[in-house]
């Protein structure tokens, strides 16, 4: 698995990206990009599709943190988290599991490193879950 997702229903795409960011925020991160599949894929490619947003999410102390234990952990940063349009109502939110960025630097690995995963991960799982309304529909990817 790879991250964990919910589904918002009865909402609009830009409701749901709004409630998004604010569940971002709420548990301390901030939103330091946002590409627009959508429009990219339609300018580059003439290609139609539903809404789809990648958000950069970052909780800059566990940033900082990364960095320190590991510099070029950057490359694996910020946290991803995409909203997507399944169908007219219903919104896919997605975030990347933290803990895939210990699995790929592997070895390099150390305590600090693995404790800020933690971190973030329950951070985004907090946020998602507040989406959801509760645990339970959270799911994983």
């Amino acid at each position: 698995m790879y991250g964990f997702t919910t589904t918002l229903t009865d909402t609009s795409f830009e409701q749901a990206l709004a409630r998004t960011v604010d569940a971002l925020k709420s548990e301390g991160f901030g939103v330091l990009s946002e590409i627009d599949v959508q429009a990219a894929l339609q300018d580059k490619l003439g290609l139609a599709m539903l809404p789809y947003r990648i958000l950069g999410a970052c909780k800059p102390t566990l940033a900082h943190q990364a960095l320190q234990a590991a510099p070029d952990i950057g490359l694996l940063l910020p946290c991803n988290v995409i909203v997507r349009e399944a169908s007219p109502g219903h919104i896919v939110v997605g975030f990347l599991d933290p803990q895939i960025m210990v699995r790929l630097v592997g070895s390099m690995v150390g305590p600090e490193l693995q404790a800020v995963a933690d971190a973030a991960e329950q951070h985004l799982r907090s946020a998602c879950a507040r989406l959801a309304g509760n645990t339970a529909a959270v799911s994983a990817v």
